[in-house]
């Protein structure tokens, strides 16, 4: 199952809102893990990145994790340091489970990958309450300046929703134009069961 949007979207939230929903039936990934590592270039290098382009992910590695996953197998996902754009030494070992949630900006785009998620959900969400959402988050969790990221945000993370995220929603299964509440996510978590049993009973 695979949930896209834009950065402050609200991707987080709802896959962990699903994954307790639908407890002890899910595995949860997140395509920022699989961020390319940038420990061999300098700091100052990295600054200029540009993250919200979908060329920043290491896409065979994603690719492989989720085969692995849907042929029963456990993967070994990577770990990603924001404050230094690197990979850490350790992974994460993620378990086949009956229902995958992968949440991520642009999970979809490639056809190879969108022939993978069952079910294709798109957030979309004003470009403002996005800011402030990732103002909360960058401050606190990748030790970023204010001043940063709103100029990250109007200078990369708008330009490339426009140009590579946003178009998803086109091909979305349920594409969420308002605010997830509670019980929208009750009712997603319905659909997941509906279909898991629908796939077992074949």
């Amino acid at each position: 199952m695979a949930i896209a949007g834009g950065s402050g979207s609200g991707k987080t939230w709802l896959a962990e809102k699903l994954a307790a929903a639908l407890t002890p039936n899910t595995e949860r990934l997140s395509l920022d893990d699989f961020y390319l590592d940038r420990s061999h270039i300098s700091p100052a290098r990295r600054a200029c990145i540009n993250f919200d382009h979908p060329r920043a992910i290491d896409w065979a590695t994603f690719e492989r994790c989720l085969r692995r996953l849907a042929a029963n197998g456990a993967a070994r996902i990577p770990v990603y340091d924001f404050s230094t754009h690197c990979r850490l030494a350790q992974t994460s070992l993620a378990q086949p489970k009956p229902v995958i949630l992968v949440e991520g900006l642009w999970l979809w785009r490639r056809p190879a990958l969108r022939r993978l998620f069952s079910l294709r959900i798109f957030l979309e969400c004003p470009s403002r309450t996005r800011l402030e959402r990732r103002l909360a988050r960058d401050l606190v969790s990748r030790q970023r300046t204010a001043d940063s990221i709103q100029r990250q945000f109007k200078t990369m993370v708008e330009p490339m929703h426009k140009k590579y995220v946003r178009s998803q929603g086109q091909t979305a299964d349920l594409w969420l134009r308002e605010s997830c509440t509670e019980a929208k996510v009750s009712e997603i978590a319905k659909k997941i069961r509906s279909l898991l049993s629908a796939t077992t009973t074949q």
